[in-house]
Parts: C-alpha cells; sequence; structure tokens
C-alpha cells in the first residue's frame, strides 16, 4: 500500500464541476489501495476576488490581515472536496494549515515551513481516511496565520511528502507533463518521462511554468519523487526525480532534455567605466541593494583603461535599475548607460552536457544559419543559455528543437 501526496491547483478545483471531478480522481486511487493525501488551492478567481475585497478596505492592506483573509480560500476548497469525497463513501477530513500544523516562520505573505507535524494526518490515514490538506498556507510559532507566497500550494504538497515519508508526490496540473519545449511554440514537442530535480530546476527558473522553483527545490532536497500529471486527462505524466534513478543506457540518450525560454528580460549597459579592481562591484552592490535580481553579466576587457559593463535583469526591474545606474555613471565618469527590453533569453537544458561536447557549437551554428545574433551568452554543467532579439524567439526554439532531434 502506497502512501500518495496529490495537489490540485485552481484551475483543477475552479468550480463545483471540477470538485466532483478531482474527488473521482481521489476516489479512483483509494480504490486503488492506496492511502491519499490531498493539497488544495483555492478556486480560480477566489484569491483575486478576496484581495479586491481588502483594497476596498485598505489601501495598502496589512500583510498579516491579508494572510487572515486570503487563506479562506483554501478553507472553502477543502471543506466542498472532503463533502463530494464522502458523497462518493470514501471517508474523508479536511485540515487548514494550522490544524495540521503547517509550522512557517513569521515572514507574512511569503512565510517559509520550517516543520510539519503528522503525526495527526497519519492517524487519520490509518484509519482508512483521505486528508485534505489546505495548500500555501502555515502558522508561526505565535499562533499567526501565514501564506508561502507564490507556488506554495506546491511547496505544501512537496513538504507534506516529505514530512510524512510518502511514496510519490503528484502534481495535478492543467498540463500533462513536462515537454521539451512550449508545445504553443512547437506543436512537435514531446512529453518527457522523467527528467532529474537539476534538469527541473533549470527548466523552472528558466521561463518553464510547471512548477515553482521552491517545490522542486524541496523535493530536491528530501529526495520526493515528483510526478506531474493532468487533472484533465489520464497518463503517466513527468517523474522527477534523482540522476541515481536514471539507467546507465537512459544517460547515454538525452544530450538535451529541454528548451526554455523567458520573455521577462531585459538589458542595461553601463559603457566606458574605469577598468579597475572593484568597479564590478561599485555597479551592482547598488542594484542588489534595491532587491533588484541579475541574471546574466559580462565585463568587456579594457583596452583603453575602460571597460563595459552588461547584465539583464527582469523587465519590470529595468526602469528603477537604469535610474541607479545612471547615479553610478555619474560617479565613476562612465561615458553612457543604455538599456533595451526587446531581448529574450533560450536556455538548452540536459544532464546529457556533463559528458557530450560540441552541443554549444551545434547550438551556434544552428542560430547562425538562421541568422540569429547571439547577444550574450551563460553557462552551467547542464546549462547553455543565450540571450537574442525578441523577434527570434519562435525560430530559435523552433530550429534548435530540430537540430537536437527533441520530436523524436
Amino acid at each position: 500500500m502506497a502512501l500518495i501526496v496529490q495537489k490540485f491547483g485552481g484551475t483543477s478545483v475552479g468550480n463545483v464541476e471540477r470538485i466532483q471531478h478531482v474527488a473521482t480522481q481521489v476516489a479512483k486511487s483509494v480504490s486503488e489501495g492506496n492511502q491519499v493525501v490531498v493539497a488544495v488551492s483555492a478556486m480560480s478567481g477566489e484569491t483575486n476576488r478576496l484581495t479586491a475585497l481588502a483594497q476596498e478596505m485598505q489601501s495598502r492592506p496589512s500583510k498579516r490581515e491579508m494572510d487572515v483573509l486570503l487563506t479562506t480560500g483554501e478553507q472553502v476548497t477543502i471543506a466542498l472536496l472532503s463533502m463530494a469525497l464522502q458523497e462518493r463513501g470514501c471517508p474523508a477530513i479536511s485540515y487548514t494549515g494550522w490544524q495540521v500544523p503547517i509550522t512557517t516562520d513569521n515572514v507574512h505573505s511569503k512565510a517559509r515551513i520550517e516543520k510539519i507535524d503528522g503525526e495527526k494526518i497519519l492517524a487519520q490515514v490509518a484509519q482508512g481516511k483521505v486528508v485534505v490538506v489546505a495548500g500555501f498556507q502555515g502558522v508561526t510559532t505565535d499562533g499567526d496565520i501565514t501564506t508561502l507566497g507564490r507556488g506554495g500550494s506546491d511547496t505544501t504538497a512537496v513538504a507534506l511528502a516529505a514530512a510524512l515519508n510518502a511514496d510519490e508526490c503528484q502534481i495535478y496540473t492543467d498540463v500533462d507533463g513536462v515537454y521539451t519545449t512550449d508545445p504553443r511554440v512547437v506543436p512537435e514537442a514531446k512529453r518527457l518521462e522523467r527528467v532529474t530535480y537539476d534538469e527541473m530546476l533549470e527548466l523552472a527558473s528558466l521561463g518553464a511554468k510547471v512548477l515553482q522553483i521552491r517545490s522542486v527545490e524541496f523535493a530536491s532536497k528530501y529526495n520526493v519523487p515528483l510526478r506531474v500529471l493532468s487533472s484533465m486527462k489520464e497518463g503517466g505524466g513527468t517523474l522527477i526525480t534523482t540522476e541515481d534513478n536514471f539507467k546507465d543506457n537512459d544517460m547515454e540518450k538525452p544530450l538535451i532534455s529541454g528548451i526554455a525560454f523567458s520573455r521577462d528580460e531585459a538589458k542595461l549597459m553601463i559603457l566606458g567605466v574605469p577598468d579597475k579592481p572593484g568597479v564590478a562591484y561599485q555597479i551592482l552592490g547598488p542594484i542588489s541593494d534595491a532587491n533588484i535580481e541579475i541574471d546574466m553579466i559580462i565585463q568587456n576587457q579594457g583596452v583603453d583603461g575602460n571597460t563595459d559593463f552588461t547584465f539583464t535583469v527582469s523587465r519590470n526591474d529595468m526602469e528603477p535599475a537604469f535610474e541607479i545606474l545612471e547615479g553610478i555613471a555619474t560617479q565613476l565618469g562612465a561615458r553612457e548607460v543604455l538599456s533595451d527590453d526587446t531581448i529574450v533569453k533560450i536556455s538548452m537544458v540536459g544532464v546529457g552536457m556533463k559528458s557530450h561536447s560540441g552541443i554549444a557549437s551545434t547550438m551556434f551554428k544552428t542560430l547562425a544559419e538562421n541568422d540569429i545574433n547571439i547577444q550574450m551568452i551563460g553557462t552551467t554543467e547542464i546549462k547553455i543559455s543565450v540571450v537574442i532579439d525578441e523577434p527570434s524567439l519562435e525560430l530559435a526554439v523552433q530550429s534548435l528543437h530540430e537540430a537536437f532531434e527533441l520530436d523524436k
């Protein structure tokens, strides 16, 4: 008998009919001999509705009170799903985050889980019940309700699976797995049977929207087998697991597992700054102090005592970063500050890069053959990223997908 943690997000529980459908899926899993714990989000649109109500009361609502308000969304879902399960003859009981309890730190709106007491859940499971837990929420040691921020329900599910020593954590979404790239850009994209935690972390951080990074980090840290499935149709989904769980011959085949891309990119350039020790910190320190995340960085070697410095940020951060750079440019005596928000980042990801050469050259050759100029390059052990002009995005992804035969 396997212990499975299943998570259903907002669209999967978007209305009464969808909740009924989820109840049928959960009951089917129980009938197959599994012990099941379910984590759910609020019904789709509910968080926006509650946020709008708050803004009618207060222009800048208290984060503490917002947490109290928003967690009622999940409370509705857990009760309705438990009722639907009971109607199907499947014993079920619902718990909010504070009832479990899921203990977090005291950072309202983006709390982090510190501990989960699984005793109450396991006791109910042992009695043959499905335990339905509210995702996205927890409680501090002082008894304050907290929310976990973006992707919080995914994180709740994985954390529950780790605390309960579950056999698998299943994340049900509106897609049936992880694909080699976005099927809306490349219709021939294929669903992957398995990917490693490292690959999924890279794909998630680089623009793939299937899973939130925090949940994958949690799964990797506690070695929780994670499976992405569709709540709308049958299928085996994609298993996210350790590299050790891949057979040797499997590891030889997929040089590249997927192509991720991000349109949320902007480039900033400060030209003609003194080429001396510490200049990188003088430029990037104030940017970091403003809580602006920096991604790719290039510093050219100066030949006349000056150098050019280029880095990327998210598009929303381009204007505040540009203002900071203008002040820095004045202090350093730089020649010019430029910005560009018409760029995108494309990344090839695969553990096969560790043991195979030539992937970068194939990537660059493919882009050159399609007259696509590379502006910046960044690499890790299992990733190669390039920055290109936004209009070339679809052509680049399609040609790379074909060049690496990801459709086969």
